[in-house]
This record gives structure tokens, sequence and C-alpha cells, in this order.
């Protein structure tokens, strides 16, 4: 897998269980700690859970992980260490998902986004994804999820 362009000490490699101390760290500091070690040793488990993490030297910077549904890619996570943020590792990291799940017979995928995640939603259009819909009061926060979809090209 292609390192990013930017920095050529960052290395893209596969979510594998032995990451969880990392993925626990990364989702801590990144997400408020969306999920608990429970969570993330299930995700890490699953070979229908495509996770790609991006890594300088021994420390995970992003990732981005999803569940492959027959032939839809269902992205559930994607972070990156807040320090590291709008220099292209969220693009780099869920692009290369989107090629995973590609491989693995994906033709499309979805997400939920926080319809206040401006930089979230800029980046998922970049990528290609559009609004199909709105889950009211989905998060914690009670900000509304944005369902987003779009078709994975070659």
């Amino acid at each position: 897998m292609a390192p990013n362009t930017a920095d050529p000490l960052i290395r893209l490699a596969p979510l594998l269980p032995e990451h969880l101390a990392p993925c626990l760290a990364l989702d801590q500091a990144a997400l408020g700690g969306l999920w608990n070690e429970a969570q993330w040793s299930n995700e890490l488990a699953d070979l229908k859970r495509p996770g790609l993490g991006l890594w300088r030297a021994e420390t995970l910077v992003a990732f981005a992980c999803g569940l492959v549904v027959l032939d839809e890619l269902q992205i559930t996570t994607v972070a990156v260490a807040p320090e590291l943020r709008r220099q292209g590792l969220g693009r780099q990291v869920v692009g290369s998902l989107l090629m995973e799940a590609r491989r693995l017979g994906a033709r499309q995928a979805t997400l939920e986004v926080a319809s206040d995640n401006t930089s979230a939603l800029a980046l998922y259009g970049q990528l290609g994804f559009s609004t199909a819909g709105i889950r009211r009061g989905y998060y914690r926060s009670g900000s509304d999820a944005l369902i987003q979809w779009a078709e994975i090209r070659d």
C-alpha cells in the first residue's frame, strides 16, 4: 500500500487484533472514546470488517473501519489524531478503505456523520458522498446524523 506522498514516514497497513491498544488510544484522543475495548476487539477480529490504519513509526495517527455486507461498505468509524488534522490523512485512509472494500466486492458505501461536522462533510463530499437521509437526534450530543452514500468507483 502506498505511503502518504506528503509524509514519507507515514505507512498504511491493515488493522489487526494486536493493534487494540493503539486503536483505543486514537479513539480516545480523536473521538472521545467512541468504542470500548470489547467493541474494538470485535472490530479487529472480524474478517468482514476491513480496517486500515496510517502509522508514523509505531504510532497510529489515523484509521478507517467498515463492514462489508454483500456489495455495500458501511463505514463504521474514522479518526485522525487531532494534531495531524487537515493534512490529507483522513482522505487517504478513507480512500484506501473504499479501494479495499471494492476489492472485497463492495460497489457502494454508506456512513453517518454529524450534521455539524463540516470538516468531515467536506472530506466525504470530496470522495463522492452525498446526503441520502437524516437521523434526528442520533448522537449523544443531540445532533442529527446525515446518512451519506456513494458509489465506489474503480
